[in-house]
């Protein structure tokens, strides 16, 4: 991928980042809950909700101002960044009116619905370079520990990235980051499956009626050339089933990571296995909170955790840390954490799968005008 993209190993707390969210749903109120539980990092501004009376809510519920449209939020001060928190179809609009006020942007996920929406988005706002994208999965720790040693080339030069775990544009990126492929043309190869599964979990809690049914599982190949390939594998809420495990493999050409086993030659005649560990605070007698600490790989620390203290859930850590790494771009000290190019460029390859798996046939995606 693009060497703009900031490592995803957490550095050592900075300047406290100060940004504000356009919307009120469920994906904003994660921003607002992060900001709570690091307010000397995450600094929330203020809040853009329709109404007055949502806007009262949310300032009941997080203690955060709120206002009706964005040149009344701009109006009160200027944060380091805006969130655009809004539907898909929405977003492409949300993300113009910041650029057009001249705020820096962090969009969520996808920044736009569909091939039409990316094109045109990126030809009014892209050459600017005024809007990342909240994509967090290889700042995850575990993902962020594998990527540190591809990069230091563990396991030679990479070749093939199975992943079962997450779905569309987030399963991409983590492909592409850890192929280390850009902008490559890629053909895709999709298929969908119905079979009866029991889905006990959900957003919604638990269900306890919840019998077999009738659940999509969607297997992409994904063909960049020169040797280099992703298979993905993603049944219907895999996120949340507890049936249904998350599983990651690596290949390169002198090993191969699986899951957290790492496995390499060490001699022309060794073939050795090592593994990632994670230390994690709180377990037992441990009294020192709870929190994952480090992640380590034969004796040396591969990742550490910048919000040590905090409490929060690693993919939460993975959110946190594009914040910060956004307010420090915007303040001229970082570089871009996740460029619109490659949110642009993940997502593409994502409905490239969609339109793999409804028409059975495979489907190219060539050089994009992002690219």
């Amino acid at each position: 991928m693009s060497t703009t993209t900031s490592t995803p190993t957490p550095g050592t707390p900075g300047t406290p980042t100060t940004f504000a969210v356009v919307g009120s749903g469920w994906r904003s109120e994660f921003f607002l809950r992060l900001a709570r539980a690091a307010p000397d990092r995450l600094r929330v501004a203020g809040v853009v909700t329709r109404t007055a009376e949502r806007g009262q809510e949310v300032t009941a519920a997080w203690g955060v101002p709120t206002s009706r449209t964005i040149a009344d939020l701009l109006a009160a001060g200027r944060p380091d960044f805006v969130v655009a928190s809004v539907p898909w179809g929405q977003m492409p609009v949300t993300v113009r009116e910041l650029v057009d006020a001249g705020v820096p942007v962090l969009a969520e996920t996808p920044p736009a619905p569909d091939l039409d929406g990316l094109r045109s988005l990126w030809n009014d706002v892209g050459p600017g370079g005024r809007v990342q994208v909240a994509e967090q999965y290889l700042l995850m720790p575990g993902h962020a520990a594998r990527l540190a040693l591809v990069r230091e080339g563990v396991i030679g030069e990479v070749t093939s990235v199975q992943l079962s775990s997450t779905h569309m544009y987030h399963a991409v990126s983590l492909v592409r980051g850890l192929l280390g492929v850009d902008m490559d043309e890629v053909v895709v190869s999709a298929r969908e499956f119905r079979a009866p599964l029991v889905d006990p979990l959900s957003f919604g809690g638990w269900d306890t009626g919840a019998v077999p049914e009738p659940r999509t599982t969607t297997l992409a190949t994904l063909d960049f050339g020169d040797g280099r390939s992703g298979l993905y594998d993603f049944t219907d809420n895999q996120w949340w089933n507890p049936l249904r495990a998350r599983r990651i493999v690596v290949r390169g050409s002198i090993g191969e990571i699986v899951d957290d086993a790492v496995t390499r030659m060490v001699d022309p005649t060794s073939p050795v296995t090592s593994h990632l560990s994670y230390r994690r605070r709180g377990v037992d007698m441990n009294l020192e909170g709870v929190d994952l600490d480090t992640v380590s790989f034969d004796g040396r620390v591969v990742y550490r955790n910048a919000w040590s203290g905090t409490r929060m859930s690693e993919d939460d850590v993975a959110v946190a840390q594009i914040l910060a790494d956004t307010g420090a771009w915007a303040r001229g000290e970082g570089s871009e954490p996740y460029p619109l190019a490659q949110a642009c460029q993940d997502h593409a390859i994502a409905l490239a799968m969609g339109e793999s798996a409804r028409t059975g046939a495979d489907v190219r995606v060539a050089k994009e005008v992002w690219a």
